[in-house]
């Protein structure tokens, strides 16, 4: 559940950082401000709102020491729209490829599903209601309310293009008279089968249902352009409401039924347009775009052939997106000026200063990120709310298995997993996935058929990964 980021000052943000994420002090510090900075914003009146854009972040830093995660945290404390992307998918203007914008179209399309679920939770209640009584009508079809008068096609058509509040009336006052004159058998027929099935009475018994199908028309395929800017979707859809809905006949579970009514009702009572709207709003308002693998279209500025051009021709597409532009998508327009972006890259072979001058003014705050040591692995297999040990735990515990781990059998790990680094291609705190795998492989194999307690201490973990460790080339395949 997320957390009300506007209650949290820059020192709480870290601290709720810290609870999954271990280290990497400065780089927690810099999104807690440009968090607070979001607020700070928001509290503004007149121009100076909208001249104050955001400061964009440089994460530079090997792999596996948190700098996604970081920024994965950070939106779901927000409860802000967040995309992940990485700079090697996108190519030139010009070249076969993912296009630049597409990033912040992928972003809206984030907010919507946010939006939906947020939309869902907030009619949960009445849409069970409603599935329960259309459960009842199908077990106790005798006790069903007079039906709704037959729907108007032109009036069906009309509120597929013009929104869902075009609608005819249920029922007429004749039939709502019948309604409140339902035998009193009937009544208490119907109130005793709802109460039998919220308690679950009915939940195996098979029934027949029906479920609509709304078609759409694949119209972007005829026009890529289209399809690009989301127009050809949107078609797609306007088209498709005017066909007849097709219908769908599946006998199911009595439980699955109602999870499948429930689904339709909440549908019915959300209000996609408003939705579609919030949705533009947020993405431009509170989005976040991190840009992975930024340092591997570095470089190239020198007048390279090949590769190296389309790595300039892609930071040159990035350049607006970040700069502020105004990018077209299926759900309206989106402007970029107020998203805040973070970029991250390992730099190895490259280096901050060979991304384009541009490019590089629109990344102000530069923050490097530690390589873990041996003690931040044992922190990390232990100290975080989701620690790998905790999750090996609770998974072989399903099986009856449980698993303990002593202090120097984690310390024995971290060392090892260290060793490991330092001996091949340095991971960071992804080599702790490969190890664990591999010391717990004979438990998990065996752990249906052979419950009890296991004690994972030094001398367990010397046993199962010394050999492995200790050969350089072994451990390359293996570890």
């Amino acid at each position: 559940m997320s957390v009300d980021v506007k209650a949290l000052t820059p020192r709480q943000i870290v601290a709720e950082l810290d609870r999954y994420i271990v280290g990497q002090g400065k780089a927690k510090r810099a999104v807690a401000i440009a968090m607070r900075n979001r607020f700070r914003r928001a509290k503004l009146e007149g121009e100076m709102r909208g001249e104050i854009i955001p400061k964009n972040i440089l994460m530079i830093g090997p792999t596996g020491v948190g700098k996604t995660e970081i920024a994965r945290r950070l939106a779901l404390l927000a409860g802000a729209p967040f995309v992940k992307v990485e700079a090697t998918k996108y190519t030139e203007v010009g070249y076969v490829g993912r296009d630049v914008e597409s990033m912040v179209r992928d972003l809206v399309e984030s907010a919507v599903r946010m939006l939906q679920d947020e939309r869902r939770i907030e009619v949960a209640g009445l849409a069970d209601e409603a599935a329960v009584e259309r459960v009842v009508d199908l077990l106790y079809p005798d006790t069903r309310p007079p039906q709704a008068q037959a729907a108007n096609p032109f009036a069906q058509t009309l509120g597929s293009i013009f929104g869902s509040n075009f609608q005819p009336s249920n029922m007429t006052p004749q039939q709502q008279s019948a309604n409140a004159t339902m035998p009193d058998e009937a009544r208490k027929t119907r109130e005793q089968a709802k109460a039998d099935v919220l308690r679950g009475f009915f939940d195996v018994r098979l029934v027949d249902i029906e479920i609509e199908e709304t078609p759409t028309l694949p119209i972007g395929t005829i026009g890529g352009g289209m399809d690009q800017m989301g127009g050809g979707a949107d078609m797609g859809e306007m088209l498709g409401g005017l066909l007849p809905k097709r219908k769908t006949r599946k006998r199911v579970t009595v439980a699955e039924a109602r999870r499948i009514f429930a689904q339709e009702e909440a549908n019915k009572l959300i209000d996609m347009d408003a939705i579609k709207r919030e949705a533009v709003y947020r993405a431009s308002e509170d989005g976040i775009i991190f840009i992975d693998e930024i340092d591997k279209v570095a470089g190239g500025r020198e007048g390279g052939r090949g590769p190296d051009v389309s790595r300039e021709g892609v930071q040159r597409d990035i350049l607006p997106i970040v700069e502020g532009s105004t990018v077209p998508t299926k759900y309206g327009p989106v402007k970029t000026d107020h998203i805040l972006f973070i970029a991250a890259g390992a730099f190895h072979q490259s280096k901050p200063s060979d991304l384009i001058p541009e490019l590089q003014g629109r990344f102000p705050i530069r923050v490097e990120l530690d390589a873990l040591t041996a003690e931040d692995f044992k922190t990390i297999l232990t100290a975080p709310k989701n620690a790998l040990t905790e999750q090996y735990r609770q998974l072989l515990a399903v099986e009856g298995v449980t698993l303990e781990f002593a202090p120097d059998g984690i310390a024995q790990l971290a060392t090892y997993a260290m060793q490991v680094n330092e001996q091949t291609e340095n991971i960071g705190a992804r080599r702790l996935h490969t190890v664990l795998e591999r010391l717990l492989e004979d438990v998990s194999y065996g752990a249906p058929e052979e419950a009890g307690q296991v004690t994972i201490d030094a001398a367990y973990v010397s046993t199962r990964l010394a050999g492995i460790v200790e050969n350089a080339d072994l451990s390359t395949f293996i570890l």
